[in-house]
């Protein structure tokens, strides 16, 4: 497993932008696949956008796609989710999540092995 710390969320009006951003403080990201999931307050943690260990290989909710893009940086041995357009809908704490199994992308949370502690993201109406 790996240390995961996620950074970047805040408090935004609707129509606007952020760039969540997950790291590691020990180790290296670049034999996991990546994924972003999120929780909203009384709702089941959702999967949001995965990225392969490759980096060749995304996956999206629909209710993200054209919005959100999902990005890594091997030589910064960090992921990214920049997240444009944002709805009110949007409002959630965000994990970012690290799967090291040999499997294809999953949308799974269960098929994730680490988990960092979260960001809170609010979009205001």
């Amino acid at each position: 497993q790996v240390q995961l710390v996620e950074s970047g969320g805040g408090l935004v009006q609707a129509g606007g932008s952020l760039r969540l951003s997950c790291t590691t403080s020990g180790g290296t990201l670049s034999g996991y696949h990546m994924g972003w999931f999120r929780q909203a307050p009384g709702k089941e943690r959702e999967f949001v956008a995965a990225i392969s260990r490759s980096g060749f290989v995304t996956d999206y909710t629909d209710s993200v796609k054209g919005r959100f893009a999902i990005s890594r940086d091997y030589a910064k041995n960090s992921l990214y989710l920049q997240m444009n357009n944002l709805k009110p809908e949007d409002t959630a704490v965000y994990y970012c999540a690290a799967d090291r199994g040999r499997g294809p992308l999953s949308r799974k949370d269960s098929d994730y092995d680490s988990w960092g502690q979260g960001t809170q993201v609010t979009v205001s109406s």
